[in-house]
């Protein structure tokens, strides 16, 4: 059985149990807190405390193993994150790759292909997200376990097609596989798996995000039809899609057999200096940690989902998904 990293050490695959796909610890501006200390009250001390609290209650309800989508981008710190999750029991899978939606740091502006200082094989953004997998992140021995690359309702910029672009080259030099972040109602994920198609990505190495946004039926069986997963991954997030249209979409994907093809979780953060948290549960009260084993579990049930397929949703994709194998270092 292929090893999966984690933040406390290399698993075998079918020791992931349930697991989460999607999910965040820290979301955190870098820049912004380096220049101003503090921003939207952030401390340290106690946000790490409140997510070792969060992640703990992951671990009380059943949940074995998240995967942390944090990049570059949204201020992933390994260190941070290791703090965290002492003491929790909870396995956790970092990824690497670049959260944007349209446009790379100003230094890919001037170095890569056809830039000012030519790098025609763009390895100064490929070695970063190798390194991360094959070396480890933040000049630690925790390696990524996954690749992420982006592409939201702007569509395919420039940038963002050589992002998705190195994340194929780095999945082939790795083997590490893919998780994305889209915009479903724009159909971002077939412009996703056009380009990994084009670089040579086996499409089954891939989780098109974030498709509990769309109720569109022939949009999402799309998807895996041609191979890939698709994370129903913001659960209990209403902003663009309501909830009742959620758990139909996936209790009738469930009915029509797809649930071979589908992994969820909430796309939720312990702490982020985007919003405040009071903010975050006045606004969105079902976006919480619970969300899954409380409420949607028990819906998809109730419209006749079977526990069996609950099963292979939340352990049995996951693990099908890590211990895949295809091109090797």
């Amino acid at each position: 059985m292929r090893n999966v990293p984690t933040v406390s050490g290399e698993i075998g695959a079918d020791q992931l149990g349930l697991t989460l796909m999607h999910e965040h610890i820290f979301i955190r501006t870098p820049e912004i807190q380096e220049a101003f200390p503090g921003f939207m009250g952030w401390d340290d001390e106690r946000e790490i405390a409140s997510a070792r609290e969060r992640l703990a209650g992951l671990k009380r309800q059943g949940v074995d193993t998240i995967v942390d989508m944090t990049v570059p981008g949204l201020g992933r710190d390994v260190h941070r994150i290791s703090r965290a999750i002492e003491g929790t029991g909870l396995q956790v899978i970092l990824v690497t790759g670049y959260y944007t939606f349209a446009d790379l740091p100003f230094p890919f502006k001037y170095n890569g292909p056809g830039k000012t200082f030519d790098d025609p094989e763009d390895n100064i953004l490929v070695d970063l997200f190798v390194n991360d997998v094959l070396v480890g992140i933040q000049q630690t021995d925790i390696k990524a376990g996954a690749l992420k690359c982006c592409t939201d309702e702007p569509g395919v910029t420039e940038d963002i097609d050589r992002l998705i672009r190195a994340v194929a080259v780095a999945h082939h030099r790795t083997d590490a596989p893919i998780i994305t972040h889209t915009h479903a109602p724009s159909r971002r994920g077939l412009d996703q798996q056009r380009i990994l198609a084009e670089e040579g990505v086996d499409l089954s190495r891939v989780i098109i995000g974030h498709s509990n946004e769309s109720t569109d039926l022939g949009y999402l069986t799309t998807l895996m039809d041609a191979g890939s997963f698709i994370g129903f991954d913001r659960c209990g997030l209403s902003g663009v899609l309501d909830l009742d249209s959620q758990i139909a979409t996936l209790s009738e994907l469930c009915r029509l057999g797809y649930a071979e093809k589908i992994v969820v979780s909430h796309d939720r953060h312990c702490g982020c200096d985007w919003v405040s948290e009071e903010e975050v549960e006045r606004a969105l009260p079902d976006w919480n940690y619970s969300y899954i084993q409380g409420e949607l579990l028990p819906a998809i049930q109730e419209r006749g989902v079977t526990d069996a397929q609950i099963e292979q949703m939340t352990s049995i994709n996951p693990r099908a998904f890590f211990a895949a194998e295809g091109s090797k270092p």
